[in-house]
């Protein structure tokens, strides 16, 4: 089968390290689904896994984990699947990835395509949306349906997971949403997902909340915590509100919680497969009511660039512009 990975372990691999590749068609352990991969999505994460994993040029590394595709075919001991359905899922970053022609993912993290949406919309939906849903539900608390006069600060706002947490905070609560934005183009990308409020991630951005009364803010979901953005979200929090983040913050000092009583929570849509959850099931749950959403119109897809076909070469382009800082929402690469 046709797949693109790297073949050498080696930090800082830049992205001309992606190659293609010819490996056989894996078979599905017990859970398992193999499924024939028909878009993928890129992520921050495949640009930090990028050379960070042992491989050679008999053991290739591949990447990959926003996958939409076709089952062909089902383990031993998966029920609710069949050959032909049309699944969406993240997979776990702990095994080989999903850019290629076919992929094993544990049965009980893929969700059922609804009628109606595409592969490449599907593709870019499951890491943003259980990544999203994670922190604001799950980590923070948050009940849907309420809010009242209560904020929600997304800390740049133009990204995947970020696209997505405004959307769910709109459709699904009564938050007041503020987004950061730093560009003309990112600041229309955010409104047009909902956000009531947008204001410039640069320079003192808590003055600037506080200046037009966006201030305290009990709920703030970060995606870049350098030390000094750390410092103004805890300036502008409430008192016993919580903050969390899903980047690898360096230097925060984390003392700047004590007065308010803040409280700080990581997300990472792998934890469920990583370490078999009890709750594992509940990306299922997620992924489909999302992606009916979706197909619905309730929710808009977080696609921002189509890359087109899956290989070598787009990825790397890929991987090349999420590096850049300058996408907006989720690139996209479909068939082979």
């Amino acid at each position: 089968m046709k797949a693109v990975g790297y073949v050498e372990q080696r930090a800082g691999l830049g992205a001309e390290g992606l190659v293609d590749l010819d490996l056989p068609v894996p078979t599905p352990g017990p859970g398992d689904l193999l499924v024939r991969v028909e878009a993928v999505a890129v992520n921050p994460r495949d640009i930090k896994m990028r050379g960070a994993q042992r491989a050679s040029p008999d053991k290739p590394r591949v990447l990959g984990w926003d996958a939409a595709g076709v089952v062909e075919a089902v383990g031993s001991e998966v029920s609710g699947f069949s050959k032909g359905d049309r699944v969406l899922y993240a997979g776990n970053m702990l095994r080989s990835g999903a850019n290629a022609e076919f992929h094993l993912v544990d049965a009980r993290i893929a969700g059922r395509m609804p009628e109606g949406l595409s592969f490449s919309v599907a593709a870019s939906l499951p890491l943003t949306s259980l990544t999203a849903w994670g922190m604001l539900f799950d980590r923070f608390g948050i009940q849907q349906a309420g809010g009242g006069q209560q904020r929600l600060l997304v800390f740049g706002g133009a990204g995947g997971v970020a696209t997505m947490a405004i959307q769910l905070a709109r459709r699904l609560t009564n938050l007041t949403v503020i987004a950061t934005a730093s560009r003309p183009e990112s600041e229309a990308w955010v409104r047009r997902m909902g956000a009531h409020h947008v204001v410039s991630h640069y320079g003192g951005f808590d003055q600037t909340l506080t200046d037009q009364g966006l201030s305290p803010i009990q709920w703030i979901f970060s995606m870049r915590t350098s030390p000094q953005a750390f410092a103004a979200m805890a300036a502008v929090a409430a008192p016993y509100g919580r903050i969390g983040f899903i980047d690898e913050p360096d230097g925060i000092d984390v003392n700047l919680l004590k007065a308010k009583s803040l409280s700080l929570h990581a997300e990472a849509a792998f934890t469920r497969p990583i370490f078999d959850t009890p709750d594992i099931g509940q990306q299922r749950t997620v992924l489909e009511e999302v992606a009916q959403r979706v197909a619905e119109g309730s929710l808009q897809s977080p696609v921002g660039e189509h890359f087109g076909k899956i290989s070598a070469a787009n990825l790397r382009r890929a991987h090349q512009a999420i590096e850049s800082g300058t996408t907006i929402g989720k690139v996209v690469l479909e068939g082979f």
